[in-house]
């Protein structure tokens, strides 16, 4: 198993137009050619990539994601968890059913993976199946998202004999192309509980 490894990297949302309609200041600034992070005026902060307000999606995910592509196509698990109140960007970073360039992650990985492994089959002849989950961990109660109508349920985390993480009764989707997957991930998206921060 390779060595475990976190990553932080922080992005900076421009200011909205009605943040600027209302005369918002920008308080966080990316000190230039470094990873760090200046709050007002005095405060100084340090990451493993810090990303200003112009940073593309491509920059984002070159840089913080597609080597975890890689990582997954050798057989070790990656994650990546995006973090920050409402509106700060979550959704637009992540994305998920928009394969051109305003695409976020998830659509940039499954572009991705499904592209390296149509290289391999090509030139190994190696064939893969790829299958997704879609779970919601919401108030401390895992949903799947894949089965709505199946309220009852039970979910559970446990380790395998293998020493991954796995969640036993998750229904699983058999996809083969970046489409199917992000179609995938769409159906799911319209069941997750989407709250401002700190409502319950």
């Amino acid at each position: 198993m390779s060595e475990v490894c976190v990553k932080v990297a922080l992005r900076v949302r421009p200011l909205l137009p009605n943040e600027l309609i209302q005369n918002h200041k920008v308080c966080v600034r990316i000190v230039p050619d470094t990873a760090q992070v200046m709050v007002g005026s005095d405060k100084l902060f340090s990451f493993d990539h810090a990303f200003g307000p112009t940073a593309t999606q491509d920059e984002v995910y070159n840089s913080c994601v597609q080597p975890l592509v890689e990582t997954l196509l050798r057989g070790d698990n990656a994650t990546v968890f995006c973090f920050g109140q409402t509106g700060s960007g979550k959704t637009y970073t992540f994305g998920g059913g928009n394969l051109g360039e305003e695409g976020g992650i998830i659509d940039r990985v499954a572009e991705n993976m499904f592209s390296l492994l149509w290289e391999k089959k090509n030139s190994d002849g190696v064939e893969t199946k790829v299958r997704v989950t879609y779970l919601e961990l919401y108030m401390e109660q895992l949903q799947d998202l894949l089965e709505p109508h199946n309220t009852d349920k039970e979910l559970f985390i446990r380790e395998n004999d293998k020493g991954n993480t796995v969640v036993v009764g998750a229904k699983e989707r058999v996809v083969t192309s970046a489409e199917e997957l992000l179609s995938v991930v769409e159906a799911g998206n319209v069941l997750r509980h989407i709250n401002t921060t700190g409502d319950e």
